[in-house]
C-alpha cells in the first residue's frame, strides 16, 4: 500500500512529462473537489481519472490536505497570471478591493471546492522549481502590485498578510453558512480601507 499520511515531504515533477502528470492531477482533483468536497472525494478516484498509479498521486500529494492545497496554489497563480496591472488614475484601496470580491466571487461559485481549499490551508504549499514561492507569498505580492507597491517594506508585508488571513476568515464564514455572501464582501471592503490606507502612507511622496 502506498504511504498516506501527510508528514513525508512530497516530490517535485522535473521532467516535461512530470509536469503535464502534475497538472492533470490538479485539475482532476478540482473537477472532483467540486463535486464532493474534502471528506467524501477520494484519492482513487483521482488517480484513476487522472490515469496515474496511486502511488505516484502520493508521492506528489501525501494527503487530500497536501492535494487540495496544490489545488489552490495552482488556482492562486491563475488569479496572478490573470490579474492585470493596474491603470493609471485607479485607486489602490479600489483595485485590492476589486481583486479579493472578484476573487471571492469565483471561490462561491464552488463552495465544496472552496472549503476543500480553506481547510487544507493548514499545509503549506510552493511552486515546483528552485526559490518557488508559497501561496502566501504569490498572494501577498500581488496584492501589493494590484495596490501600486513596488517596494515593498516587511512592514508592507506582514500588513498584506493580515489582509489575506482577514479575507481567508471571511470566506469561511460564508462557507461554512455563517454570514451571508453580502456581509462578507462588505467586510472584505473594510479590511481593504482599513490595512491599505497605511501601507500606501507609507509610499506617499
Amino acid at each position: 500500500m502506498p504511504r498516506t499520511n501527510g508528514e513525508r515531504t512530497p516530490a517535485h515533477p522535473t521532467s516535461a512529462r512530470q509536469h503535464q502528470r502534475h497538472a492533470r492531477i490538479l485539475r482532476v482533483a478540482a473537477h472532483l473537489g467540486a463535486e464532493h468536497g474534502l471528506e467524501r472525494m477520494q484519492m482513487h478516484d483521482v488517480a484513476r481519472e487522472s490515469g496515474v498509479a496511486i502511488a505516484t498521486l502520493y508521492r506528489y500529494f501525501p494527503s487530500k490536505a497536501h492535494l487540495f492545497a496544490g489545488v489552490m496554489h495552482d488556482q492562486v497563480l491563475r488569479l496572478e497570471a490573470d490579474t492585470p496591472a493596474p491603470q493609471p488614475g485607479t485607486g489602490a484601496v479600489e483595485a485590492v478591493t476589486d481583486l479579493l470580491t472578484g476573487a471571492s466571487r469565483r471561490l462561491f461559485e464552488q463552495p465544496l471546492l472552496a472549503l476543500a481549499m480553506m481547510q487544507s490551508g493548514n499545509v503549506s504549499h510552493t511552486g515546483t522549481g528552485i526559490g518557488a514561492r508559497t501561496t502566501d507569498d504569490i498572494l501577498v505580492d500581488l496584492v501589493l502590485r494590484t495596490a501600486g507597491v513596488s517596494h515593498a517594506s516587511d512592514r508592507d508585508r506582514r500588513i498584506v498578510r493580515i489582509l489575506e488571513q482577514a479575507w481567508y476568515g471571511l470566506l469561511t464564514t460564508v462557507l461554512y453558512e455563517r454570514s451571508s455572501v453580502q456581509a462578507a464582501q462588505d467586510g472584505i471592503r473594510l479590511a481593504c480601507r482599513l490595512l491599505i490606507g497605511p501601507v500606501l502612507a507609507g509610499h506617499r511622496a
